[in-house]
């Protein structure tokens, strides 16, 4: 990524220079095969213990609509989805991630992904009849840095239900918007992303080039996903997005009027990366989910990346409110292709929490003045 004195600061206070490739410590070998044309995040399959608990909450609270059920799996998707579904809520025992799943542009690249992680020496499984109903031929991998995607371009077609005013709710949440993974060497991620076709949008560094967290895409936003430093692989959060602010504030009111409000973890705010207005839940099992809108296109070629310094005390709220411990700490496990937890690693570089929150942490508001927010502060 590019050094600090060769970006330009902007009036708000953030970097903007051009992407380049990262440099990595431990990288990731580049394939010679191509990979995969990757449109877009399609969808997550979770594991959860209490099937009808989180029913309750992603239908009965967030009204995600349901695609198809039976007494182990739940199908559900989100209003503008025409696709079978953004999100499979599976029964099990361990609460985790069972893939990260992105759809690609042909059935061709199936192929490509085959050849792509098989010559990285990757556990590759394909399923010419889909790993899930209302999805293809599929592929599936455990890739580098431990995480479990899956890959497909054949799906079941449903009804978008954007014209169904009659069953929008106050809080609607009309697509999937990314995913968010925790993993312990950011730039080796961000590397092996790059290869993978992916696009940087916006990162955290120090003045020193430490990586925090950096947010990548495919479609023409902010980020299909996001890799935050610590330890990993884990799955920070998924994120569905509403139209407009007041959607966020709505679904907070619903929560309270049902006594649940502790299933807020943080927010709503403004993000300072990706601008988007947020909130972020939790569900029955801990896992969390981000309801995100209005952040911004980034779909031209020479879009310029963001850099936040990672002191900004406005980085992850803009208005300056504190991020709550749990929100750095806190995420769910990921499962191999035999569903078992994956081994969670230990990040090596500092924590973004550790340099911003506690006795040896600070923050700014104003980088030109002598002034800050010293972390026991925060």
């Amino acid at each position: 990524m590019t050094k600090r004195t060769d970006m330009t600061r902007t009036s708000a206070g953030y970097f903007v220079s051009q992407e380049t490739s990262i440099a990595a410590d431990n990288p990731i070998a580049t394939p010679q095969a191509s990979p995969p044309d990757i449109l877009r995040c399609a969808y997550m399959e979770l594991v959860v213990t209490d099937l009808a608990a989180s029913r309750e909450f992603y239908v009965d609270v967030l009204g995600l609509y349901v695609t198809e059920e039976d007494e182990n799996t739940l199908y559900l998707r989100s209003t503008e989805e025409f696709i079978h579904h953004n999100l499979v809520l599976r029964k099990g025992e361990v609460a985790a991630v069972a893939a990260f799943s992105y759809r690609v542009r042909s059935p061709e690249e199936l192929d490509q992904a085959v050849a792509f992680y098989t010559e990285l020496g990757c556990d590759v499984r394909r399923s010419p009849d889909g790993f899930v109903k209302g999805v293809g031929d599929s592929v599936r991998v455990v890739d580098p840095l431990g995480f479990p995607y899956e890959f497909f371009y054949q799906s079941d077609h449903v009804e978008r239900m954007s014209w169904r005013y009659d069953l929008h709710i106050p809080g609607e949440l009309v697509r999937l918007d990314h995913f968010n993974q925790v993993t312990p060497d950011v730039p080796r991620a961000v590397k092996y992303m790059q290869d993978l076709g992916f696009r940087v949008t916006e990162d955290i560094q120090d003045e020193e080039g430490t990586v925090y967290a950096a947010w990548m895409r495919r479609k023409a936003t902010v980020h299909d996903t996001a890799m935050t430093g610590g330890d990993g692989p884990r799955m920070h959060h998924v994120c569905f997005a509403t139209h407009e602010k007041h959607n966020i504030l709505s679904i907070c009111d619903k929560l309270g009027a049902l006594r649940r409000s502790d299933s807020i973890e943080r927010g709503p705010g403004r993000h300072g990366v990706s601008n988007a207005f947020y909130l972020y839940l939790r569900d029955p099992d801990g896992h969390r989910v981000e309801v995100y809108t209005q952040d911004y296109y980034t779909g031209d070629p020479d879009n310029p990346v963001i850099t936040w310094d990672v002191h900004d005390n406005q980085r992850r709220d803009w208005w300056g409110n504190p991020v709550v411990p749990s929100w750095y700490t806190d995420a769910s496990l990921v499962l191999d292709l035999d569903g078992n937890p994956q081994p969670v690693h230990a990040r090596t570089e500092d924590s973004e929490m550790a340099v911003t929150i506690g006795a040896d942490g600070f923050s700014y508001t104003r980088a030109d003045e002598n002034e800050g927010k010293l972390g026991n502060q925060l």
